[in-house]
């Protein structure tokens, strides 16, 4: 099966083109986000950290803006940052330039202050987007990462959207492509099953470790993570217990083996199937998944989400009639039918699968059409 692809300077491929800004830090946030608005195809990263991180989720800050703008959806990337910020702005900038993308840096403080920066950032743009070589090729599904995410889950999603999804992750990796599933919170009381499907030890253990970590570290905060999750929404839509919820969320990574135990925001390899430490909140686990290099992102939910993504499409799948009647501005794919006993999973993953091929090859989805584009770091440590 042929796409159109973005051939970038290191043989990546993107399935979009933008061009984008990156405050490495909160303090520039507000001047990156003036400067993107001069273009229509310019996006930014609202960052709301960068400074005085501790040691752990410094890391984090900075593999998540470096991931964002090596992510191949991306044609080109300005940072900017404050000068005094404690993320290392010179040289997460150099590195993702050493990839051959094209790369700017501004840094407030020696530019001026914001007005300048905004005045120098816009020309410093408009040049880029002049002289930037954009060449499109034809591809297979070799080149294509796809995250997989669910939110706002209910009963509906266990029972059809996930399996759905299911079936066109399986498929997707029969085909070569690379399929991604994450959200760790999210899989405790089903961590065996998962276990089960590694491909050696080695992953299984680290799987298991990851949510014997996530639990210690919630034990530590005064939470008994088994006893908060499901959320209030999760539990309005039926969903009684963590258990319950991991069980319906699994079926969304298909059947295929798992090749690999991911940190968050780590580069993800080719081909196969990973699992990405990441919380269960939304936003911030698509991010890392991003970061880590998928160009883009099927999401189920049963009650319904607006969430997007700055620089990947995100295909909305719900199976609740009722959700998809109510929020059919913000869902691509309805997939009640299956419920309602009129088509087969597969019949409708089938039909999901071609939404998806559409969505590569340039079909904008609900959550681009809106700019829905949402951004977080996942941080698990005090600021000091």
């Amino acid at each position: 099966m042929k796409l159109k692809g973005f051939l970038r300077p290191d043989g990546k491929i993107g399935f979009r083109n933008h061009f984008l800004v990156v405050p490495t830090v909160i303090c520039a946030t507000r001047t990156a986000e003036e400067i993107a608005s001069n273009f229509p195809n310019v996006v930014y990263l609202h960052n709301q950290h960068g400074c005085n991180h501790m040691k752990d989720d410094e890391k984090k800050v900075v593999n998540v803006l470096k991931g964002m703008a090596c992510n191949p959806n991306v044609a080109g990337v300005l940072f900017v940052g404050l000068g005094c910020e404690t993320v290392p702005t010179m040289k997460i900038f150099e590195s993702v330039r050493a990839t051959g993308k094209p790369a700017e840096c501004l840094i407030i403080q020696e530019e001026g202050g914001t007005l300048r920066t905004i005045e120098k950032g816009v020309r410093i743009l408009q040049r880029m987007m002049e002289q930037c070589e954009i060449k499109e090729i034809e591809v297979d599904l070799s080149s294509v990462t796809v995250a997989i995410e669910c939110g706002g889950s209910d009963t509906t999603s266990g029972i059809a959207s996930n399996p759905v999804v299911g079936y066109v992750a399986d498929k997707l990796i029969d085909l070569g492509a690379t399929v991604v599933f994450s959200e760790t919170t999210e899989i405790i009381g089903a961590e065996h099953l998962l276990a089960r499907r590694a491909v050696n030890e080695e992953v299984a253990k680290k799987l298991l470790e990851l949510v014997d970590r996530c639990e210690r570290s919630a034990l530590a905060g005064g939470e008994d993570i088994r006893g908060v999750n499901p959320t209030p929404g999760n539990i309005r839509g039926g969903l009684t217990t963590l258990e319950e919820k991991s069980l319906g969320a699994i079926y969304k990574a298909g059947t295929k083996p798992i090749k690999k135990v991911l940190e968050y925001a780590e580069p993800i390899p080719t081909g196969g199937l990973y699992f990405m430490d990441s919380p269960g909140h939304d936003v911030e686990s698509v991010s890392g998944m991003v970061a880590g290099g998928a160009q883009v992102v099927i999401f189920t939910t049963g009650r319904g989400t607006p969430t997007g993504c700055p620089i990947a499409p995100v295909i909305k799948v719900t199976a609740n009639a009722k959700t998809y009647s109510r929020m059919s501005d913000n869902i691509d794919v309805d997939v009640s039918d299956v419920l309602e006993g009129k088509t087969t999973i597969q019949q409708a993953g089938e039909r999901l699968f071609h939404k998806l091929i559409e969505v590569l090859n340039g079909k904008l989805t609900k959550s681009e059409m809106l700019r829905h584009h949402e951004f977080g770091i996942y941080l698990t440590q005090p600021t000091l």
